[in-house]
């Protein structure tokens, strides 16, 4: 069987070799994700044994935060996972990204995400299936959720409190016409801007190649670094919702940068405050 990779994000080969020697004691849980019902997309074409998460199940209808621990725990179980399941995620946009980072935060041990996605699979011309794989549920995650709490920051006040520390970067992973404020980047929200102080960390495309799989770490330390954003500072991305904020979190959490965290309520809860401070425009010019 091949070794076990201690990384996030997986090359397509690996999981089609996982798949083909694991039948015995099927200890992984392979998943699509997208927001809604299975898309014609996945009931034609998914990877083998591919279940579907709705994001709904991870998100509450408010503010589009993680739900609840307990309702983390229900939704995990009810999909199969525990803590010591080995996860398989991939899925459109960044959704795949959305719960990986919540199966972290929660205390999955082996959160995988397919670099590149179902077009690698494809590419590499291995086979799919069709139509809807039922999850097989468990009985228990085998720990409290969450076993990592330090990775998310749900909401302005904390933010506000670790603007205080001088090491603090509060990183925006949203375009830079929303980062200046010419457009809000959601129907939904009608404000534009940021919150006060945030720093430009690029959009969520600059983090990809071409293929869609994702950019080294040089490379993506050099972007961040054209910021002031380094290795050893305290680190908060977030974007409108979380799911654009989870790409960089997860490509620092796999090479060992510490003291990252998702700013999880992200412009979308900041903007309905209006006695929040808020930025227009880009601040080196200013």
């Amino acid at each position: 069987m091949i070794e076990t990779l201690q990384r996030v994000f997986v090359p397509v080969q690996w999981v089609k070799e996982i798949i083909e020697t694991d039948p015995i004691s099927h200890n992984y849980v392979v998943v699509e994700c997208s927001w809604g019902k299975p898309s014609e997309e996945y009931l034609e074409k998914h990877i083998p044994g591919a279940i579907h998460l709705d994001t709904d199940l991870i998100e509450e209808d408010i503010n589009w935060n993680i739900r609840t621990p307990e309702e983390i725990n229900d939704t995990l179980i009810s999909l199969g996972i525990s803590k010591s399941t080995r996860v398989v995620i991939y899925g459109k946009g960044e959704s795949f990204a959305r719960f990986a980072f919540v199966c972290i935060w929660a205390g999955v041990q082996n959160v995988h995400v397919i670099d590149g996605g179902l077009n690698a699979w494809i590419s590499a011309g291995y086979r799919t299936e069709q139509g809807i794989v039922e999850p097989k549920p468990i009985s228990e995650f085998g720990t409290k959720i969450p076993v990592h709490p330090e990775y998310l920051i749900s909401w302005p006040t904390e933010i506000l409190k670790a603007q205080k520390n001088p090491n603090f970067r509060l990183v925006s992973v949203r375009s830079w016409r929303e980062f200046i404020g010419e457009v809000s980047g959601y129907s939904y929200i009608n404000r534009s801007g940021e919150p006060k102080g945030a720093i430009w960390g690029h959009d969520e495309a600059d983090y990809y190649n071409d293929d869609r799989t994702v950019k080294s770490l040089t490379e993506v330390e050099a972007m961040l670094s054209e910021r002031d954003i380094r290795k050893g500072n305290e680190i908060a991305f977030y974007c409108g919702t979380g799911w654009r904020a989870s790409l960089p979190f997860l490509i620092l959490y796999e090479n060992g940068w510490d003291n990252i965290k998702v700013y999880d309520g992200g412009w979308f809860v900041w903007q309905k405050d209006p006695e929040l401070p808020v930025q227009i425009g880009s601040p080196r010019e200013k």
